[in-house]
C-alpha cells in the first residue's frame, strides 16, 4: 500500500507493510534506487514487524526539490517522516546512500531511532574509500553503466524521463564531496548499530571496519561472496542476520577485548 506524506521538506511516497512487532521499521533504499530493490527483504521482515518504506527525494516516485542534494537534507527528511508517520522510534534499515542516511539520523536525531543496521555504507567521499580507483570520474547522467537506474526512474518519477539528468547530476556532484563524516562524527551514535558488506563490496574492505570501529558497540557482518549488492544476491543470509540483531540483546561474549574496553572500571 502506498501514499503521500506533506513533510516540511518534500512531498514524500511511501508504502508499508505489515502490522506485527514494535517497533516499528524503516527501509531506506539505495541512491538512484526505489523501493523496489527492497524486494526480498519486504515478507522476512514485514513477518516480524510494521515495515515502512519512505523513498527519498528526486527518487522513485517522490518529487525532486529546488537546489542541492545532501544526505544532511535526506536525513532530516527521514527523521520527520518518523515523527510524523510513525510516531515513535523506529529501527532503520539503509543501503547504501539509504544507510548514510540512516547513520547520520542516529547522530543528529537519536530519539527517533531504535537500532540501525548499515549496509554497504561509506562515511567518507567515494573517492577516498571506493574499491574501484575513479569510480566517479567518468560518470554521467548518459552513461551505459547508469541505464538501469535511468529505466527505473523513468518507470515511476512524477517529475518525467526528461528530468533525469537533473537529478542524476545532482546526486552525481553529491558523491563527489558526500558523505563528510568524521570518525569523532561516528563515535557520537548512541543507538545499537550493525555494520554489514559484502566481502566484494564497493567500498573497501578497510573502510567498512573503520566504520565499525568508529561506532561505539557496533556490530559488524561480512557476506562471504557478495558485492555491493549482497541484499539481492544473498538475501536470505542477509535477512537472518537482520532479523537476529533487531530481535534479539547482545549476547556476553566469552573472550571480549573491542567490548571490553567499554567496560573496564578507569583509576580510583
Amino acid at each position: 500500500m502506498g501514499d503521500y506524506v506533506d513533510l516540511p521538506g518534500v512531498r514524500t511516497w511511501y508504502e508499508t507493510e505489515g502490522t506485527a512487532g514494535e517497533p516499528p521499521l524503516l527501509l531506506l533504499h539505495g541512491g538512484f534506487c526505489t523501493n523496489e530493490t527492497w524486494d526480498p527483504q519486504r515478507a522476512p521482515l514485514a513477518a516480524e514487524y510494521h515495515v515502512f518504506l519512505p523513498e527519498r527525494r528526486g527518487h522513485g516516485r517522490t518529487p525532486d526539490v529546488p537546489g542541492p542534494l545532501t544526505y544532511q537534507d535526506m536525513a532530516r527528511d527521514t527523521a520527520d517522516f518518523v515523527e510524523m508517520m510513525v510516531g515513535g522510534p523506529a529501527h532503520l534499515v539503509g543501503w547504501s546512500d539509504g544507510a548514510i542516511v540512516a547513520l547520520l539520523v542516529a547522530i543528529t536525531r537519536p530519539d527517533v531511532v531504535r537500532k540501525v543496521v548499515a549496509i554497504g555504507a561509506n562515511f567518507r567521499p567515494p573517492s577516498e574509500c571506493s574499491a574501484v580507483p575513479g569510480l566517479l570520474d567518468h560518470m554521467t547522467a548518459a552513461s551505459p553503466d547508469m541505464a538501469p537506474f535511468r529505466e527505473m526512474y523513468v518507470a515511476v518519477s512524477p517529475d518525467g524521463p526528461e528530468h533525469w539528468p537533473v537529478v542524476a547530476d545532482r546526486l552525481l556532484d553529491m558523491y563527489r564531496v558526500e558523505p563528510d563524516l568524521s570518525t569523532e562524527d561516528l563515535a557520537r551514535i548512541t543507538v545499537p548499530v550493525l555494520v554489514m558488506a559484502g566481502d566484494d563490496d564497493m567500498f573497501t574492505l578497510e573502510h567498512t571496519i573503520a566504520l565499525y570501529r568508529a561506532i561505539p558497540g557496533a556490530e559488524l557482518a561480512v557476506v562471504p561472496g557478495a558485492s555491493h549488492l549482497l541484499t539481492m544476491e544473498k538475501p536470505a543470509v542477509v535477512n537472518r542476520i537482520v532479523l537476529d540483531f533487531l530481535g534479539n540483546d547482545p549476547v556476553p561474549t566469552v573472550f571480549p577485548v573491542r567490548r571490553a574496553e567499554a567496560t573496564v572500571p578507569g583509576p580510583a
